[in-house]
């Protein structure tokens, strides 16, 4: 073959190569658009971020200029960086504010994430079966899809961090991607201020000084840095410009550092609280990751097994010994997860019988017939339960019937040692949650106290602009003030009773019990909904 033949073929195949993963990250993003954007706002938001978050963007859709100095019921919003609330106003602006608008830019981020993670798996992995499980794996993970549909910021920090590792490792053949690794750091920052950047920023150095630690020295990679800090730096002293030391001690102590040695809010938990989490909200995929932390220690040497052991490693250790514990701080360890897991899917995959080839490795363990048979069972039981029950939830029982399915079928084609039975896992968990997001269950949250929207209709109806309005209700509901639009506020009988006495004209939201035990004098009651009572006082005769 001539030298020019040669080289004509090996660019075809490049190019046919660069075709294929274009087509995977392209069917990879389809799949996650009608994952994350379905249903999406059928919903109420949920207490407690997505009250705020949208709050916040209502308020800087209402005035263009807010966007700097972002406001929450006219009182300066210190806790975060607006980037994200920023991107919700504009969705305000263009498609009306509703709960479908306050959640689309999040869970377009988050969809952007699963391409993106198959991209970073092409850069680790030799072969395409490891970044396309990992990618799978992240994209039917309950946790990253449900907290990546909600108006919260965490959504925007999954996309900005796997573009950082994404630009980090393509940097390897590339140097000018260095650059990305900056700008997607300084993103994170602006999304969540910058202890999670800096975090972060430690996570990447590490992994550079641990497997290429030529490219600490690149240009690139500190020119990135700088422009990635600019941006942040210039917001930080506009804020402090505008409110003074006010600033720097409500963003970066009360909403930052002071979450390191104590609990904010009483969210805490003992230093196995993300554990707990991750069995708790992964499966099935939480049943592969004892082994493939085992695969990923074995393969230490390896460039994915590096990266899974740091970013893994340090982000586990930092959340793990902060006081403050949520749910969702641990949402940026599913990325990580899932790379490992797609190493050891693929190696699964290679095991089981092929037509027409040997197999040369040991079969599928019949431990993971009983594990798959035992939930396959768990489920079947539960979905008669919820579909036979007096008050029968046919939604409920659907999804369980979906897994059950699944799970049944996978027991099935592990028994025969056939490895599709990681295709039928991972399509049944893809179904099982396109049917949860079609439920009214994706939040579940919601059910923990009374429907927001029709007592924050009364509340509107029969109160005045910028009113406040003091409630019995012991717990904040940020929810309740973004629909109603007003401030409602929780207040002891005793503070109920003294705003009562006072000149100006007092709103109530009182629960049966509390406004029969009051007694209020002069009370007029200007209506009633699921249990709950809006008083106001009559005028002097």
């Amino acid at each position: 073959m001539s030298q020019k033949a040669f080289i004509f073929r090996q660019g075809w195949i490049v190019q046919s190569i660069s075709s294929i993963d274009w087509l995977w990250g392209l069917s990879l993003l389809l799949a996650a658009l009608v994952l994350y954007c379905v249903n999406l706002g059928e919903l109420p938001l949920r207490d407690w971020d997505e009250g705020l978050v949208a709050q916040v963007a209502r308020e800087i859709a209402r005035s263009t200029d807010s966007w700097l100095f972002p406001s929450i019921a006219g009182q300066p919003y210190l806790n975060k960086p607006p980037l994200v609330h920023v991107l919700i106003a504009n969705a305000f602006h263009f498609g009306g504010i509703n709960e479908w608008t306050a959640r689309l830019p999040g869970a377009l981020l988050t969809a952007l994430s699963v391409p993106l993670l198959y991209g970073l798996g092409r850069e680790l992995f030799h072969r395409r079966t490891p970044a396309a499980f990992a990618a799978l794996v992240y994209l039917t993970w309950l946790p990253v899809v449900r907290q990546g549909r909600l108006a919260m910021l965490d959504g925007a920090i999954l996309c900005f961090l796997l573009m950082t590792i994404w630009c980090l490792l393509r940097s390897r053949r590339n140097s000018r991607f260095a650059i990305g690794i900056g700008i997607g750091l300084g993103l994170i920052c602006l999304t969540k201020g910058i202890m999670l950047g800096v975090l972060f920023g430690t996570i990447a150095i590490a992994f550079l000084a641990w497997d290429t630690p030529r490219l600490l020295k690149l240009p690139y990679l500190w020119g990135g840095m700088i422009l990635g800090v600019v941006p942040i730096a210039l917001w930080y002293v506009a804020q402090w410009q505008e409110y003074g030391l006010a600033f720097f001690d409500r963003n970066l102590v009360e909403q930052s550092f002071s979450r390191i040695w104590s609990s904010v809010e009483s969210n805490s938990g003992p230093p196995w609280y993300y554990l707990l989490e991750v069995a708790k909200n992964g499966f099935p995929w939480v049943l592969f990751v004892p082994i493939a932390l085992k695969l990923t220690w074995e393969n230490r040497n390896l460039s994915w097994a590096k990266l899974v052991l740091v970013w893994a490693g340090l982000y586990f250790t930092a959340i793990s010994l902060m006081g403050t514990k949520l749910p969702w701080y641990a949402l940026p360890l599913y990325p990580a997860l899932a790379l490992a897991i797609g190493w050891q899917l693929s190696s699964l995959w290679q095991r089981g019988l092929h037509p027409g080839i040997r197999q040369k490795e040991p079969g599928y363990s019949r431990s993971w017939v009983v594990v798959f048979g035992l939930f396959a069972i768990a489920a079947w039981a539960a979905s008669f339960y919820f579909g036979t029950r007096t008050q029968p939830d046919f939604a409920l029982a659907s999804l369980l019937a979906a897994m059950a399915l699944t799970l049944s079928v996978t027991a099935i084609l592990v028994v025969r040692q056939d490895p599709e039975f990681l295709a039928v896992l991972t399509w049944g968990t893809f179904v099982t949650l396109l049917l949860l997001m079609l439920s009214p269950h994706w939040i579940w949250e919601l059910s923990e106290t009374y429907p927001v929207k029709p007592v924050a209709a009364l509340i509107n109806k029969h109160t005045p602009a910028n009113a406040t309005i003091l409630t019995s209700y012991p717990n904040y509901r940020p929810s309740l003030n973004f629909y109603s639009d007003r401030s409602v506020e929780p207040a002891s009988r005793q503070k109920i009773q003294r705003q009562w006495q006072r000149p100006k004209q007092p709103y109530l939201l009182l629960d049966a019990e509390t406004l029969k035990s009051l007694n209020l004098d002069r009370t007029q009651k200007l209506g009633s909904t699921d249990g709950w009572t809006l008083v106001t006082r009559q005028p002097a005769s």
